[in-house]
């Protein structure tokens, strides 16, 4: 199958379609909380209106910390990221009454690329389990050398379709869209950072493992991923 490759200009602007698309809906229900706040006099439905805002200003603000490290810079080139702070913003992101997430991790700084790696395996790890469930994140070995298994275990529990062919870098449909960007760019980041990810599925648990690619395995040299 033939490797897809994106120039920077459709990178950049398939990215920044899904960050858009991950907080349009809470910015759009802050509007619509201050809509009510200017046309509403009853106290009960003014409380709905703060209480709506604040929930969802929370959520947007959870849901670009995320992206500012899973899809962005994150400071400058070369830059290590803490793996607390990764952790820190996938429970902002994805922790709620559907989703419970665990993680188990050192307190140190690793690789950047690696640590992007990680959080848009947590992002597959949650489809992968559409009606929620558990996550366990649990990362090991040093920083140039870690293993990452994520486990997602819920009803339903599924490898999330063509996400295999999508970290490859070889989609079924030999294009990429703003649906499909997100396990697309986590294959660049995958073979930027030496890594090799693999997928399995047993009953209602779909296991996630990466690790540094072995002899043969089809990756880049450790480069930057930059947006």
């Amino acid at each position: 199958m033939t490797t897809v490759t994106l120039d920077a200009l459709d990178l950049s602007a398939l990215l920044c379609s899904r960050v858009c698309h991950d907080v349009i809906s809470p910015v759009g229900a802050i509007v619509n909380g201050l809509e009510v706040l200017e046309d509403e006099d009853s106290a009960e439905m003014r409380d709905f209106a703060l209480d709506l805002i604040r929930k969802s200003a929370r959520q947007a603000s959870a849901r670009l910390q995320f992206a500012r490290i899973a899809f962005g810079a994150a400071g400058s080139a070369g830059a290590s990221i803490d793996l607390a702070d990764a952790e820190n913003v996938s429970r902002g992101m994805f922790g709620d009454e559907k989703t419970q997430l665990t993680w188990s991790a050192p307190r140190a700084l690793f690789p950047k690329n690696k640590v992007k790696l990680l959080l848009n395996l947590v992002v597959i790890a949650v489809t992968a389990i559409p009606r929620g469930g558990v996550i366990d994140v649990a990362v090991t070995g040093e920083g140039e050398a870690p293993v990452f298994v994520l486990t997602a275990k819920g009803a339903y529990a599924r490898i999330p379709p063509h996400v295999e062919a999508l970290i490859a870098g070889e989609p079924e449909s030999g294009t990429v869209d703003a649906h499909a960007i997100q396990p697309f760019y986590a294959g660049l980041v995958a073979r930027a950072a030496g890594m090799a990810v693999r997928f399995s599925i047993q009953g209602d648990t779909v296991t996630i493992r990466a690790e540094t690619a072995g002899p043969g395995e089809d990756v880049e040299p450790e480069a930057e991923t930059e947006v």
